[in-house]
């Protein structure tokens, strides 16, 4: 048993005493702790130690951690640097609340509050955008949410930063994600910029209004090519309270060409809150959301097949790294 899995409460790393487990992944586990040189509470994140011997996950922990440490601001949850550790581990500011994901399966939400939570979304995502950071994996399970409806945007575990250097499994870390919110480009195996939140923060907003995503289906695969072959149910349809100007800024998130998009999410948050003034014009989403293409057409394969590369090489690396 290694030092990692045999952390228990009241077991002391440095200077933090554990308090209790929160959450385990396939890469850390996080724990609550206390700092025991003013008592703050934090959480503590530690990988695992398979993942520590990995050179490609171990790198992407560490880029998260740097990531993390350099972003501040009220949305975003704080990564505590400056300090030395006789063990790789990330501090991280402990956050008060639940999920999205917890409260969106009691339900949609009224609009007041998908606004709300969406607005504080958006203000995260402007701030990290300009701060050169791209999310990349924006879904409910990612947005903590506490008892005002402020949020914190969580886990930067595949995210990238423009001004770093460029790690050989960029393009992998790229097509990662949950398919239900995941940009079409993503999908194509392009890397994506902050459009590609952009949409997610679309997906998550029709759902908070509607109580589903907007693309379905039986398989990762038959999501992705329902998004890249047909329009979603209109907003409306699925909820008559949503009004043409609340749709109108639905589909304007959820274009399929980042070029027609919301280029920022600064311009997303306006609309929003200015939806007096959002022109809705006739589309051709609401005329032809009825008609389901099921097929897999050979360009979708390809970019299928296109993505999975990085996972395999990824798979065979993890082997050889277990196995040598």
């Amino acid at each position: 048993m290694g030092f990692y899995d045999s952390l228990e409460t009241g077991a002391q790393l440095d200077s933090y005493r554990i308090e209790t487990p929160v959450a385990r992944s396939g890469m850390a586990s996080i724990y609550r702790a206390t700092d025991l040189r003013d008592n703050r509470t934090v959480a503590l994140k530690i990988p695992h130690p398979d993942m520590e011997a990995d050179p490609i996950l171990f790198d992407r922990f560490q880029r998260e951690a740097a990531i993390g440490e350099k972003l501040h601001h009220p949305n975003v949850m704080r990564v505590f640097a400056g300090e030395d550790r006789s063990r790789v581990y990330m501090v991280m500011e402990w956050c008060e609340g639940r999920l999205l994901r917890q409260i969106l399966n009691q339900g949609k939400l009224p609009q007041d509050r998908a606004l709300r939570i969406a607005a504080g979304v958006l203000e995260a995502l402007d701030y990290i955008h300009a701060n050169g950071v791209v999310h990349r994996d924006l879904k409910p399970e990612n947005i903590m949410v506490d008892d005002h409806d402020s949020i914190k945007l969580i886990d930067f575990g595949i995210a990238g930063d423009i001004g770093a250097r460029r790690l050989t499994y960029a393009n992998f870390t790229a097509t990662l994600g949950t398919p239900d919110y995941i940009a079409p480009e993503q999908v194509k195996g392009k890397r994506g910029d902050g459009r590609t939140d952009l949409y997610a923060m679309g997906v998550i907003l029709y759902e908070m209004l509607t109580g589903k995503v907007p693309f379905s289906g039986p398989s990762p695969l038959a999501v992705m090519n329902d998004r890249l072959l047909n329009h979603p149910l209109p907003p409306s349809v699925a909820n008559p309270a949503i009004s043409p100007q609340l749709q109108e800024v639905l589909y304007r998130a959820l274009e399929r060409d980042p070029k027609n998009r919301y280029a920022t999410a600064h311009d997303f948050l306006w609309d929003l809150q200015h939806l007096n003034e959002v022109g809705a014009a006739p589309r051709s989403e609401l005329r032809d959301w009825r008609k389901r293409k099921s097929h897999l057409p050979r360009k979708l394969l390809f970019y299928a097949a296109l993505a999975l590369i990085p996972v395999v090489i990824l798979l065979l690396m993890v082997l050889i790294a277990r196995h040598g």
